[in-house]
């Protein structure tokens, strides 16, 4: 008899996010406060499902019956995607006639293996994509359950076979300002940009997004391939990835730049560390209403399989 045992970040029934939203607008109304406009993005977007890998094969190990995730409907209008606006709604109304096919992926840095790829080619080496579900949980203190497709981060890893010297995974978004208006105003320093250790990329949770509900990506969710580490908060989620590179150096990556005090380059989910503007204790179930609330879990409840990555570290400054 084959006997599963159930994951410690597997998620109960009980966790169903429902259908009405919540908006929590503290860190729209920083953003406003510190000049950030942000005006609908027209670099371009396709779907790219047909020859992307689906329907994608649910992993076993990451499985959607072990929870119910949050609604398509919210999943794809509650998102935070500054370039195409500071509501949350925003992305969807602004992102409709965005393309990304052709879209080409760089690897580059401390690797023997660098060069651009095509998405498709990318997901195709990868050995096609598979389905997780996993939590979400923003900074902002909401969360949701989203059933993500994609692959390991860590088979991309293995594909650059970094070098040595190698130490950090920079991830860079698209920069188009001819075509973006966003990317023209001054108040970020554009592209978006992120980093991860080289061992947090190759942890067993690290994906790379390419799509949600089984379908390719929505513009508004970071089409065409977006970083997923559901341990962390939801700014590490860099979306429309165009270049990642492996240096020695830790990168400096756009929200630490922006405001170092308030988010850190390490962005784990800690309860007891609170932003400076609102307590982390608890957090908003996206859907739940105020009956929503629950408390929220060190590392967004993937403890035990990212706890060792951190070992000996102080999370309070390390945040």
């Amino acid at each position: 008899m084959n006997i599963r045992t159930t994951k410690n970040w597997e998620l109960p029934e009980s966790a169903v996010t429902a259908e009405s939203i919540y908006r929590l607008r503290n860190r729209r109304d920083f953003l406003k406060a510190a000049g950030v406009a942000t005006a609908g993005l027209l670099m371009p977007r396709a779907l790219f499902g047909a020859t992307g890998g689906f329907p994608a094969k649910e992993n076993p190990l990451y499985p959607a019956s072990a929870l119910k995730p949050t609604p398509y409907e919210l999943v794809t209008s509650y998102n935070n995607f500054y370039e195409f606006g500071l509501d949350k709604d925003d992305p969807k109304q602004n992102a409709k006639n965005w393309k990304t096919e052709p879209w080409t992926v760089e690897l580059a840095g401390l690797i023997n293996n660098s060069g651009k790829f095509d998405v498709n080619d990318l997901i195709a080496k990868m050995g096609g994509i598979e389905g997780r579900v996993y939590r979400h949980r923003c900074v902002e203190a909401w969360s949701m359950v989203v059933p993500w497709d994609g692959f390991a981060l860590a088979k991309l890893v293995t594909l650059a076979d970094p070098k040595a010297e190698a130490k950090f995974v920079k991830f860079t978004s698209f920069n188009d300002p001819k075509n973006v208006p966003g990317q023209r105003q001054p108040n970020l320093d554009w592209p978006y940009v992120e980093g991860l250790r080289l061992d947090e990329a190759m942890n067993e949770l690290a994906f790379i997004a390419t799509g949600i509900y089984g379908k390719a990506l929505p513009n508004q969710n970071g089409a065409p391939l977006r970083l997923v580490t559901p341990w962390k908060y939801g700014f590490k989620g860099i979306k429309s990835i165009v270049k990642i590179e492996f240096t020695a150096k830790q990168p400096a990556n756009t929200w630490n730049v922006m405001a170092a005090n308030e988010y850190g380059f390490y962005a784990n989910v800690n309860p007891k560390v609170d932003h400076p503007r609102w307590s982390q204790a608890s957090e908003r179930i996206i859907g739940g209403g105020f009956a929503g609330k629950k408390a929220t879990l060190m590392f967004n409840g993937y403890e035990k399989e990212v706890a060792g990555l951190y070992q000996g570290m102080n999370l309070s400054r390390y945040y």
